[in-house]
């Protein structure tokens, strides 16, 4: 029996030149992925290798049609099949193979059937199969004219990567089919910008467009697409008002400036609106959607390209629903897991004590002989909750305390990492940098550690591309934020993210994760770690990080490869000794072993793949890691351990209120000048809780009438009961207020609100469906609202000051546009049932 090697040479490759495929449209050992890095060192998975391509026409300007597993000789040939077909999902090839040289199995992606044959299609055959599927009209052979064919822009050191020619294949596609709108969902980092220049290129080269408008929504991302669209030359215009040179074919604006007023006209109505063949809108999710709509719908006739780098989500479906399904879309977890994106390898979740507790009492600030400081004409409440932080309060020393806190992790990470925070407002993020540079810029003898990043000003920008972006510019190395570094500006060397405003919306929790994706190989960036103030990171889903292999995928196969790691200080590189690895190699059977002086391990008869191993050491931080495994032991894989940092214990003084870290440990609450404990603490909100509600139907009845469930908090927010920080403490942060108390009480399960939200959708969708699309958008967002703040966040009228809805006409605009006020009241209160069906439809409810 011959091995894979020799079953390639002496029985496949003789079989597809039988069936007429010949060197010039086979591509063998197609490398498609780099390898997942597994850590900060850059150490990868080895990256993924498809044994055969076949192309149509030819290797060289042609479309990949199928690919090939090989096995040798003496396994079946069904063996390979899953393989196959994962490879043909990723390069989106209509047919997929795997053989053993004899028999071929035959996998067709039209028809979802597979079939065993005893020879390979020919080019011709599978050319009419794919032309006939893909709903397109015959192709044209010449690249001439073929945009398909035509050959991509040869950028130098960019070399094409798999993903990007699907992508630009599949838009081209359905322009090719007579779609004028196409939607290309992208991860940030993936190169969604050269992926259109590519398309623009080919398109343009055949004759089938002449002029194009670029539109992006800042300034220098309008610089950055100038760059970009390079192989254009003079063609090229930046518009930027004034004067019009019609002379160009390839536009690129804001669309600010589009749609910014001149004699009477927005500046695109100054174009004839068949003027261009092609309208580009580069990070189509963005707030501009009302804008650049308008922009469209002035040139309706051109073919309408739109980007993005976020999946469908409730405060970006308006995009959705002007495009449609994307014809393509890339998730950062796919990214990430192919080795193209730098993945997170660290989030750690840090809570003030103030946070815990919710927020501060101002009576009991007075009370304790602190000072309020009131601005004229400005009401003080009683109470301020987190959301409220750094808005319509200033906490000077919480400010202080979190700063101490992210010099601290930055000295134990490396005080050159490059780091975004994202804060609540611009004078946050002043006070943030002023906090970092009075700590650090003695150290450096520097005057520029951090930089507030506040405004699109020439010297922002110049900062931004010159310096912070620089891999091998030191200073500065902290950019404090709102918003302005969420999206677009690349900026490959950002080792840190710390969140320390509250973000609700998914859409800009991707963009600001996307920022620290991007690999830097002068940096020697190659992944990232996330701070967390404000549990931003429950926003994380399937779309960014990529699946742990399971058990039983991890541990199935032979076991002949090792598993050599080095466990070394991140902070100064020397090797941790005696540091324990514990191997999880069987459930409930790990393997223990101790590094050597050189902080090393080499453990032989290991599985192939990867193992989770859990690394902990006297004086630093317990780390539980996927480790890969390979076939030599000189392999070595270096995991990083960070030292602990210290819980600050100091307690500060904040116009009466106490201010720490609470990262981790014993949770002690103030009530009533008692501190209690943590089960103390659990015990005196029960023993409350039993004495206001006696059975469960009083808990419903009193739960369904808001006024009565506001009333009912606000007392126990009097004797010092916060649900969210019980939640918390029974390690359930996202648990509705009803079940947690029915918990407590009557002993009914936890149920979360996203448990509630799901069942209202799925259970309760003639809610939904009896209101018109554009009304039900809005519903849906209120709903998620709940999901993310619980219900009391939906049924008070403030929420409609809060974006989407100021867009929309705050309260006002919602009361039109739902058709009055009792209406609007109507649609909360059908929501509100629809979450609590058993609370509403309980015995003598309404």
């Amino acid at each position: 029996m011959l091995n894979e090697a020799d079953t390639r040479a002496k029985l496949i490759d003789p079989k597809l030149k039988e069936a007429g495929w010949t060197e010039d449209n086979i591509e063998r050992e197609k490398p498609v992925t780099k390898g997942k890095i597994i850590n900060e060192n850059g150490d990868r998975l080895p990256p993924k290798k498809i044994d055969y391509v076949l192309y149509y026409p030819d290797i060289y300007t042609g479309i990949p049609i199928a690919v090939i597993e090989a096995k040798e000789e003496s396994k079946s040939h069904l063996e390979g099949m899953e393989q196959a077909k994962e490879y043909s999902e990723m390069l989106l090839t209509p047919f997929a193979y795997s053989t053993n040289g004899h028999k071929i199995e035959e996998y067709d992606n039209f028809t979802k059937r597979q079939i065993t044959l005893d020879r390979f299609p020919t080019p011709e055959e599978l050319r009419r199969r794919y032309i006939k599927e893909r709903e397109l009209k015959e192709v044209e052979e010449r690249k001439e004219t073929n945009p398909l064919l035509y050959p991509y822009y040869p950028f130098p050191r960019k070399p094409m990567r798999y993903y990007q020619e699907v992508a630009i294949r599949c838009v081209i596609e359905s322009i090719i089919k007579g779609n004028k709108r196409v939607l290309l969902t992208m991860a940030t980092g993936s190169g969604k910008t050269y992926v259109a220049v590519q398309v623009v290129w080919k398109l343009y080269k055949t004759g089938k467009i002449k002029r194009v408008l670029y539109v992006v929504d800042r300034d220098f991302l309008r610089t950055q697409a100038f760059s970009a669209f390079e192989p254009f030359g003079n063609a090229r215009e930046i518009i930027k008002g004034g004067e019009i040179n019609k002379a160009k074919e390839i536009y690129i604006a804001t669309y600010q400036t589009l749609y910014s007023e001149i004699d009477g006209k927005r500046f695109y109505e100054l174009f004839d609106p068949n003027f261009f063949d092609m309208v580009v809108i580069d990070e189509c999710h963005r707030s501009g959607w009302k804008r650049w709509h308008d922009i469209l719908k002035h040139f309706s006739n051109a073919i309408q390209f739109g980007m993005t780098a976020t999946p469908k989500r409730t405060d970006n479906i308006d995009v959705y629903e002007y495009f449609g399904k994307p014809v393509y879309e890339y998730p950062m977890s796919r990214g990430i897991e192919d080795g193209f994106l730098a993945p997170c390898m660290d989030i750690r979740r840090i809570f003030t004590n103030v946070d815990k507790a919710g927020g501060i009492n101002i009576t009991e600030v007075k009370s304790s002989g602190g000072k309020i400081e009131v601005p004229p004409g400005v009401e003080v409440k009683d109470y301020y909750t987190v959301k409220e932080f750094e808005r319509e309060i200033l906490l000077p020393e919480r400010n202080k305390i979190i700063c101490q806190y992210i010099a601290k992790f930055l000295e134990s990470v490396g005080p050159k990492s490059k780091t975004i925070i994202f804060c609540v407002s611009q004078n946050h993020a002043r006070e943030v940098a002023k906090e970092l540079n009075n700590w650090f810029n003695p150290k450096f003898k520097i005057d520029n550690y951090a930089v507030p990043i506040i405004a699109e000003e020439p010297f922002v920008h110049d900062v931004l591309r010159t310096v912070f972006a620089s891999s091998e510019k030191d200073f500065p190395v902290v950019a404090t934020t709102v918003d302005l570094l969420s999206t677009g500006v690349d900026i490959p060397p950002v080792k840190n993210i710390i969140f320390l405003k509250p973000v609700n919306s998914k859409v800009e929790f991707h963009q600001i994760i996307g920022r620290a994706t991007r690999i830097d190989d002068t940096a020697g960036k190659y992944g990232f770690k996330i701070l967390d103030f404000t549990n931003a990171t429950r926003l994380f889903d399937s779309w960014d990080l990529p699946e742990e292999f399971t058990e039983e995928k991890r541990y199935s196969g032979p076991k002949d490869w090792y598993l050599s790691c080095r466990v070394i200080d991140s902070g100064t590189g020397n090797p941790i000794k005696k540091a324990s690895v514990l191997i999880m190699l069987e459930p409930g059977k790990p393997i223990n072993v101790p590094t050597d002086d050189e902080g090393l391990i080499l453990m032989p008869k290991m599985p192939r793949g990867s193992i989770k191993v859990d690394i902990s050491a006297s004086g630093y931080k317990r780390r539980e890691i996927v480790i890969p495994t390979f076939p030599t032991p000189d392999k070595i894989v270096t995991v990083n351990l960070f030292r602990e940092i210290k819980k600050e214990k100091e307690l500060i003084k904040v116009t009466g209120v106490e201010v720490y870290i609470e990262e981790e440990g014993t949770v002690k609450v103030d009530i009533k000048g008692n501190r209690l404990a943590e089960a103390e603490y659990i015990k005196y909100t029960k023993d409350n809780l039993a004495e206001k509600i006696t059975t469960l139907e009083d808990l419903k009845r009193m739960w369904k009438n808001p006024r009565e469930r506001k009333r009912f908090k606000e007392d126990l927010k009097k004797i010092g009961i916060n649900l969210d920080l019980i939640a918390k403490l029974i390690d359930n942060p996202d648990v509705d207020e009803f079940d947690l108390i029915a918990h407590f009480l009557f002993d009914a399960p936890l149920v979360t609100r996203d448990e509630r939200a799901k069942a209202l959708l799925m259970y309760k969708r003639e809610i939904l469906e009896k209101y018109g699309p554009y009304v039900r958008d809005i519903m849906m967002e209120l709903i998620d609202r709940y999901r993310l703040f619980g219900i009391d966040e939906i049924t008070t009228p403030k929420i409609f000051k809060t974006p989407p809805f100021d867009r929309m006409g705050y309260l006002k605009g919602m009361i039109k546009l739902f058709g009055g006020i009792d209406k609007l009241k109507k649609a909360i209160s059908d929501i509100e049932r629809g979450i609590y069906p058993e609370v509403f439809e309980s015995r003598g409810g309404n």
